[in-house]
Order: C-alpha cells, then sequence, then structure tokens
C-alpha cells in the first residue's frame, strides 16, 4: 500500500469520526445524560471500521481481536492496571496527607474528566450502563487506532512508526474534552490550552503502550483489557476529602501512564517481535 493511499485512508476516517465526536460532545451531550458516556460517535466508529474492513477483505480477529490470546491478554491487561493504579492511589493519598487533608475512597459512578465530571450515582444499573458505555468505548478506540489505523500504517511504515502515527492521533482524539469546560466558562483559554496539552499526552502515552502490547502479543486483548479498567476505576473509585474529590486525580493518573508504559516497555526490550 502506497505511503499516500495510506495517509488518505487515515486521515478520511479520522476527520470523519472527529466531527461525528465534536457534534456529540456540543450538541448531544450524551455524557451528561443517565448514559454518562459520549457513546453515540463511538457505534458510529464501531460501524465504520466494519465498512472498512469488508473493503479492505479484513475481519476483525485481523485487527486483533481474535480468539487466540484472549485469557491470557485479559490478565496481563488487568495485572497492568491493577498495579499501576495501586500504587497511583497511594501517591494520590501520600500527596493529601502532606497538605494536611483526611482523604478517604468512595465508590459512585461519574464520567471521566480531568477538569469537571457529573456524577450519576452507585446504584447496579449506574455500574451496568458504565460497564457497557466502557465496553462499547474499548470496540471503538482499540479497534480504530491499535488495530486498523496501526495495521493499516504497517503497510508503508516501520511497525514503531505505526504505532508513533497511532498514538498521536489517539492523542489529538482527546483534545476535544476541553470543549465543553472551555464553552460554558468554567475553563479560560489559558487553562483550555494547558489541559488540552495534558489530554494529548498522557492519551498518547496509553496509547503507545498499547500499542506496544499489541506488537509483542499478537492481540488487542491486553491494552483493551488495561484500557477497560482504567476507564472504569477512573469513572468509579473516587479519592474524596473535606473539600471536594479527586482533587489531585492528576497525580494518579500521570503516574499511572507512566508506571505502565515503564513496565511494558522493561518487557519489550527482552522481546524481539517490537522491531524498529
Amino acid at each position: 500500500m502506497e505511503k499516500r493511499r495510506t495517509v488518505s485512508i487515515i486521515s478520511m476516517m479520522f476527520i470523519l469520526l472527529m466531527i461525528i465526536r465534536v457534534i456529540e460532545i456540543i450538541f448531544v451531550k450524551t455524557d451528561q445524560t443517565w448514559i454518562g458516556e459520549n457513546i453515540l460517535h463511538k457505534i458510529c466508529c464501531i460501524l465504520l471500521i466494519w465498512i472498512a474492513l469488508e473493503l479492505l477483505g479484513l475481519h476483525w480477529r485481523d485487527l486483533g481481536f481474535s480468539k487466540k490470546g484472549l485469557f491470557t491478554g485479559l490478565k496481563y491487561g488487568l495485572a497492568l492496571g491493577i498495579s499501576t493504579f495501586f500504587l497511583s492511589y497511594i501517591a494520590e493519598f501520600t500527596v493529601l496527607f502532606a497538605m494536611g487533608k483526611h482523604p478517604s475512597l468512595r465508590f459512585y459512578i461519574t464520567n471521566f474528566s480531568l477538569s469537571q465530571a457529573h456524577t450519576n450515582g452507585s446504584s447496579l444499573l449506574a455500574v451496568i450502563v458504565c460497564m457497557i458505555g466502557n465496553i462499547v468505548n474499548i470496540y471503538a478506540e482499540e479497534g480504530l487506532f491499535r488495530g486498523l489505523f496501526r495495521k493499516v500504517c504497517m503497510q508503508s511504515h516501520s511497525p514503531k512508526t505505526a504505532n508513533r502515527i497511532q498514538a498521536l492521533l489517539f492523542g489529538i482524539w482527546h483534545i476535544t474534552n476541553v470543549i465543553n469546560p472551555l464553552l460554558d466558562g468554567s475553563m479560560n483559554i489559558a487553562m483550555a490550552v494547558f489541559m488540552g496539552i495534558g489530554y494529548i499526552l498522557l492519551s498518547a502515552i496509553l496509547a503507545y503502550e498499547w500499542g506496544m502490547c499489541a506488537a509483542l502479543t499478537g492481540t488487542l486483548w491486553t491494552g483493551a483489557s488495561e484500557h477497560l479498567f482504567n476507564n472504569f476505576i477512573s469513572n468509579s473509585l473516587h479519592t474524596v476529602t473535606e473539600t471536594g474529590a479527586d482533587e489531585w486525580m492528576i497525580v494518579r493518573i500521570t503516574l499511572s501512564n507512566i508506571l505502565s508504559l515503564l513496565f511494558v516497555v522493561i518487557l519489550s526490550r527482552k522481546n524481539i517481535h517490537y522491531e524498529s
């Protein structure tokens, strides 16, 4: 596949889905309803992937959603998520204690945001809806970025370059998280720029790591499993003090992302399949 064709396919799909994503975030605001997740553009994403697979003569298993390695991938992904978040919660608690606060953990469902969150409660229905939304999200984002985009890129680029491209796009994908806070005035332009850069960096770090997991294992299950765990734990397990909730969430998220990438980089150095 020529590089020009590769760029065209990825650019058209990415731009189209970004437009749909922005429309949902600004006008539909599904994440502020009982659903708690901007899920409509994720469904469109899955449909578009299916169409692309039909045109390319591929199947979902060709992207990495194969039965082979399913349970192993889920196990390693959960191990990564649990270990890194355990350490990051400890770090967050340490910071809060050093500030003279008295943190505790509370379980309730919110949408994920470093700047503003909408609470959906802790009922069984809220938990089930959150899980379903996150599963749709994982199939859409893992299928698109670590699956289709990475596979298409590898037709004309090295595996590492393909991984960098999908990670960069995944980072840009999350800059939309600052749109509503900017429009409703809860965030000024300077803060929006700062938070936008933060979203890009944090998302790109995880995307690069999950791409490495795909290269190392041959499937998307490890990255998808950690992705699902990370999203659910961020949606549900909150640090609460007498002055608010998740005040130092940025410490928790940043540290867990860096630790997760570090663990995978160390493992990748012992594996010959991840080549430059």
